[in-house]
Formats: C-alpha cells, structure tokens, sequence
C-alpha cells in the first residue's frame, strides 16, 4: 500500500511534533541516496550482518544496517527539539529500520521524518491537523480528513500516562496518509482495529510505569504542597520524556517499526482489484445477497436463544448445499480404503457424464423437470452420490431457483425444495408419484454380471447402480422441451467441446435467458402490460411455446432482491410515469 504511517506527539513547548515514520519505498531506492541517507548502506549491511526475522518474506534489520543520518535532510531544527528527546525518537546518527519484502521488491523504512521535502511537508501538516483541529469528541479516538493536494489522512489520537506531564499524561496520535481517498476509507475497519491494538499495547505499558512512579512518589499530593511554584519550575526539567521512557521499552522504535511495515503490508494486501467486464450476473447478486443474509444472521445469533430444529426436519439452504447425514450411516463403521477410494469415484462428474449413465432418453426427462422448476427426487443409499447428481443438475438453474435437501429421512413438499434426497425405505405419497410436477430417480443394485468392470475401469464405476427414472407425465420426454434444452443437449453431444466449454456454453445459456425472464418481468409485473402485448413480447423474445413461458415464470423466482427492488423504484417514480404516459 502506498502509504505513510506516523506516530505524533503534542509537545508542550514546540507544539505538534512527528516522532516515528513508517514508508515504502519501491525498488529501485530514490536517486541521491548517500551515505547519509537512510537507505544508502542496506545490502551491503544486509550481507554483513544478515538480519532479524520480522516474517517469512519480510526481513527486519538492526539499527546498524545503515548509514549516518544526513543533516541535511528535511527535519525541525534542533533548537526545536526538546533536550530530553520528548520530540525526538531516533538518537542523533541512528540509521532508522528497513525491512526487505523480497517477494515485491518493496522496502519499509522507518525514521523520525521522511527524506523527500514532499513528503516531510504533507506528513508535518498531517500531525498538526491531526492534534489541533481535526479531532474527535473527548480528544480520543479515529478521524478522516484531507483533501487531493495534501493526501487523505486516517487519525486516531489518544493519551499516554505521565506523571510528570500537565494533568498527567501526554497527547499523541498515530497517522495513515495516502493519496487514495476510496481504498482509505475502504480499510477504515481493518485500519481502526490494528492500530486501536498498537495503542492499548503503548497505553498498557506506560499505565505500569506510572503506577509505579505514583506509588513511589505521588505526583499530585507533592504538586498540591508547592502550588505556588511556577509549574515548569516545578517539573525541574523532565516534563518532555521520551515515549521509550513513558513505556520503559527500550525496543519501542524496533517493534513500531515491525507493527507499521505490517501494517502497511497487510492493508495493501487485504484489497486487490478485480476488472469486472460488463454488470454483475444474476448469480453472482443472488450470491451476495444469500452471504449478506448469512453475515446478518452470525451476527445477530444468540445462543441462549437457539432453538433447536426437530431430527426429522433437515435443513434447507437455497442455492447451496447442506449435507446432513442419516442416522444409520453415522453409525456404520469405517470401510477399508479401496472401498473408500472407490466410493469417491461414484459420483457424476458432469453433465455430459450423467447422459452417458442415464441414456438420452431419461437425461432428457429428467433435465426437462429441472429446468420447468418440477420437484426432483433422487432415492439412493449413497449420499456422495446423490449430492454429486445435485451439484451437476444445479448448474443448468439460476442460484436463486435452486432448493436443495441433500438427503432426508421423510419425505418434504415442493415449496421447500426443488431437489430432494431421500433414503430408500422413505414412502413417497401416492399423489407425487402420479403428479406430472415430479421426476423420481431410483438408483438400485445393478445385476452381478455388470459388477466385473467396475473392478478395473474407473470410468464404469456407476455400473453397478441401475438407474430408474420414472414421472406422472407421459409426454415429457416427447415434448420439444425449452429451447435452452435442446442447446444444450447440442452442446453436450457435441464431442469436440471440453467439459470446460460446456459449462461456459451453460453459463453463457443462462445468462441469455435471464435478461429475457428480466424483460418480461418489468413488461408484467411492473408495468402491467395486457396479455396480447406480452404474447408479441414472447415472439419477439423466441419464447412463446409453453415450455419456453413456464421456464420463465419458474426462472422470475430466481431474480435478485436488487434486481425488483432497483426495477420497482425507479419504474414507480413520478418521472418514469410521466414518460411512459
């Protein structure tokens, strides 16, 4: 992340001071980089003394893994400098820290100001808004200000214990600066809990030292005896103590370093860019609505108020899976490994490899009731391979037509799922054996003669299942069928396409029929149109055959809350109206 991050302090006789900063620099190092710049010396002392481990790409050095600081780099003078190093971290000809990101060819450098006069000016403004006038309620906690010319600025100001200080304890405030307003205020949550976790450390070990420095000679009671002493008289000197001795951490500069290299490492790395071409699918809404949904739930999850499903009610989860498994087979015990290795194999890979099981004739049953929304019940002791079929037959479906029970111990209605996996003594009801709204697959024992290949040809692994597909309607597998269907049984006949290109065709496929199920829900359920004028859509769409229009309807469910939420507001304003009257 191209960023600055610093550590401030109000002092009380030079005002806002930068004590500590963190940047990155870019292979190759700045021109100019002398023996008195920062950074001058760093692979030759990286040679010679090798280094502290910081991380398994990052390498933090030692101080001494540099050269002398230059006097002549930007900096307040020293006659601005408190005597007792309150404004200064870094001793006069400390080389500061670098760490080495050899996987990026980036170098965090840390020192009490940066080189660049640029970047000296902007970091200086930054500290002295962030501890004048750009501060919270109560003087504690994070802000954002800024603007294009002198960068965006994350502050979040707070207090360190002191005993000797004015009111006893001292302002500081640590910094984030870049120039990208957007992916600052991105990392504000990332941002706040990192350095909030900086600050309770600094804060923790400076609260010690005062206890300890109260409880041996309390401050307030020997100020109350001289009250009429001039205060700076009084502090004999010691009112600018440095943050090292705040915190009795003779390693402070060493570990703020390693917190702000990461710091800023981490950030970086946290957001990346992702070129999307064109608008997001429906899908993918349907999935970020589903994992908003889910978010909202953990958070707000109580568990003294969980209530506890019934057994026999398996859990639904609307486009995506959620294996639940039987009883019975949670007690069985564990197969050998080749029984184990072999059940993995059999499962449906694709759906060209389901046509190939199932025959031509009964994939294209059963595909037909998968795309007309139609309940699909698979009856099978294997539920590795039950919930293979679901996840193969699934992506001919919008995410958001999709209901799956993977596998049940009763049978479940339509309205709570799609695809339906039961055990094979679960008793169907008569009424959805003979209902034309449901496709049932009956997967039994094959006979023993077919039983021998499976023992050496992977590919013929399902051959010792029998597979039975069996529905209330007569005529569906004689139907035309949707015209999705026959391109796609084009595209899985079709030999000279990968599995891979078959399932971009697939996504390809349903994306074209969503816009079409999006221009005729706007056309009826928005604008209201007559019925003659949405049969002329139909046509004009290529979908006025009854198939076609059912697999619309059925598809409509399937649209993203965003979707007939941005469609119904901005339909029903008062200027769309006037438009379209």
């Amino acid at each position: 992340m191209n960023a600055i991050v610093a550590l401030c302090h109000f002092c009380e006789l030079h005002g806002p001071r930068t004590l500590f900063c963190t940047e990155v620099l870019h292979s190759p190092l700045p021109q100019g980089a002398s023996s008195g710049d920062i950074s001058g010396q760093n692979e030759q002392a990286e040679e010679e003394e090798g280094g502290i481990q910081m991380s398994s790409r990052i390498r933090s050095h030692s101080p001494a893994e540099g050269a002398s600081a230059d006097s002549s780099s930007p900096g307040p003078k020293k006659s601005d400098m408190c005597e007792a190093s309150g404004c200064r971290s870094l001793a006069g000809g400390h080389p500061g820290y670098v760490s080495h990101d050899k996987e990026t060819s980036i170098k965090y450098v840390s020192h009490q100001h940066p080189n660049h006069p640029q970047l000296f000016s902007i970091v200086r403004q930054a500290c002295v808004r962030s501890l004048s006038c750009e501060v919270c309620p109560g003087r504690e906690g994070p802000i954002f200000f800024g603007d294009e010319q002198h960068g965006f600025v994350f502050s979040h100001t707070f207090f360190i214990k002191d005993s000797l200080a004015r009111g006893f304890q001292r302002w500081y405030s640590i910094i984030t600066i870049m120039m990208d307003r957007i992916y600052l205020i991105n990392s504000w949550p990332f941002l706040l809990g990192k350095i909030r976790g900086i600050i309770d450390e600094l804060q923790g070990k400076a609260l010690k030292v005062f206890e300890a420095e109260q409880y041996g000679c309390p401050q307030r009671a020997q100020r109350m005896n001289t009250a009429f002493t001039p205060f700076l008289h009084q502090r004999n000197g010691n009112a600018a103590r440095s943050l090292t001795s705040l915190t009795n951490d003779e390693n402070l500069w060493a570990c703020l370093h390693t917190s702000f290299a990461w710091l800023l490492k981490a950030c970086g790395s946290r957001l990346t860019e992702k070129l999307l071409e064109g608008a997001p699918t429906e899908d993918t809404l349907v999935q970020m609505e589903k994992l908003a949904d889910l978010k909202e739930e953990s958070e707000g999850w109580d568990g003294s108020e969980e209530e506890v499903k019934p057994s026999s009610q398996p859990d639904v989860v609307e486009g995506q899976e959620l294996s639940k498994c039987s009883p019975e087979t949670s007690l069985m015990p564990d197969c050998n490994s080749w029984n184990v290795a072999h059940r993995r194999l059999s499962v449906f890979r694709s759906l060209r490899h389901m046509r190939q099981v199932l025959g031509a004739s009964a994939f294209r049953m059963l595909a037909w009731h998968v795309l007309m929304g139609n309940q699909v019940i698979w009856k099978a002791r294997d539920m590795d391979l039950v919930q293979s079929a679901f996840d193969v037959l699934r992506t001919m479906l919008p995410v958001g037509c999709v209901r799956i029970i993977p596998y049940s111990e009763q049978y479940e209605e339509a309205y709570r799922c799609n695809f339906l996996g039961l055990s094979p003594h679960v008793q169907i009801p008569s009424h959805i054996l003979s209902s034309e709204f449901a496709v049932l697959v009956e997967v039994r024992a094959a006979a023993r003669s077919s039983l021998y290949p499976t023992l050496f040809d992977d590919e013929q692994s399902l051959n010792k299942y029998e597979f039975v597909v069996t529905s209330g309607s007569p005529v569906a597998a004689d139907r035309v069928g949707p015209t999705i269907l026959n391109k796609i049984e084009a595209a899985l006949t079709n030999q000279n396409l990968s599995v891979d290109v078959v399932d971009q065709c697939l996504v390809c496929l349903k994306e074209e029929w969503m816009n079409k199920v999006k221009v005729l829900f706007k056309f009826t359920k928005v604008d209201s149109r007559p019925k003659e004028d949405t049969q002329k859509l139909l046509s004009i769409l290529g979908a006025a055959e009854e198939d076609n229009v059912k697999l619309l309807k059925f598809w409509m469910t399937g649209l993203s809350k965003t979707y007939k939420s941005h469609l119904m507001s901005t339909v029903r304003s008062p200027t769309s109206s006037e438009s379209r009257n």
